[in-house]
């Protein structure tokens, strides 16, 4: 660390203070723990004593638990019929892609009626169609299937982007942590200043201040 003194949080959380990065390694060393940097763009930096390879299973961990929570989303749904012209595709497959972007899956649902329902291929056409249109940001999850007059299929976005959308979620959360534990210790440094000019002003102030200045000595 190239400054000279740093925010120290104990390896419970608990404020220890400002003080020098080498007092800090060296109760880093006593602990047996690691010297992490958790805020580095405070001033001065926070820093807190912790098992550092305990830290990073448990970020793997949340972010694998984030990943499963992905893989929980809620499905959108995207309604076509089977004569749909160019420019409705077009606007509906933006919508498609829009959806998949966002990490949600995406049910596509063709709706058939009087005659179409004998001619199911071009349902399947057009789901193939899109499907191939959306490639780049979704996998097909459920191929095409008759049910009922309708024919489904379930697009899920590719895993790379979910993962990428569950990592900035988890920096999200990481930041959001940091700027709340230096807020805490901002506090806790102000306390005790506050407090150690108090009782400086108490150790100057003299016998005589609590006398009379009325009575003759």
């Amino acid at each position: 660390m190239r400054v000279p003194e740093v925010r120290l949080v104990g390896p419970n959380g608990e404020q220890v203070g400002i003080v020098r990065v080498e007092q800090a390694m060296q109760l880093a060393r006593e602990h047996g723990l690691d010297l992490v940097e958790v805020a580095p763009q405070a001033r001065p930096p926070v820093v807190k004593l912790m098992d550092y390879g305990k830290f990073k299973y448990e970020a793997a961990q949340k972010a694998r638990e984030a990943r499963r929570n992905q893989s929980n989303a809620i499905i959108k749904e995207m309604k076509l019929r089977p004569k749909i012209d160019d420019h409705d595709y077009e606007t509906k497959k933006g919508h498609v892609v829009r959806f998949l972007k966002g990490g949600d899956k995406v049910k596509i649902t063709i709706m058939f009626r009087g005659r179409e329902q004998s001619r199911p291929e071009l349902g399947v056409n057009l789901l193939k169609r899109l499907a191939d249109d959306v490639a780049e940001y979704a996998t097909v999850e459920s191929p095409p299937k008759q049910e009922g007059r309708n024919m489904l299929m379930i697009l899920a976005p590719t895993r790379k982007k979910t993962e990428a959308r569950a990592d900035q979620r988890a920096e999200r959360d990481r930041k959001a942590a940091e700027r709340a534990a230096a807020a805490e210790a901002d506090k806790a440094y102000e306390a005790r200043q506050r407090a150690a000019a108090a009782g400086q002003a108490k150790k100057k102030k003299g016998p005589a201040d609590n006398m009379d200045p009325d009575i003759d000595l």
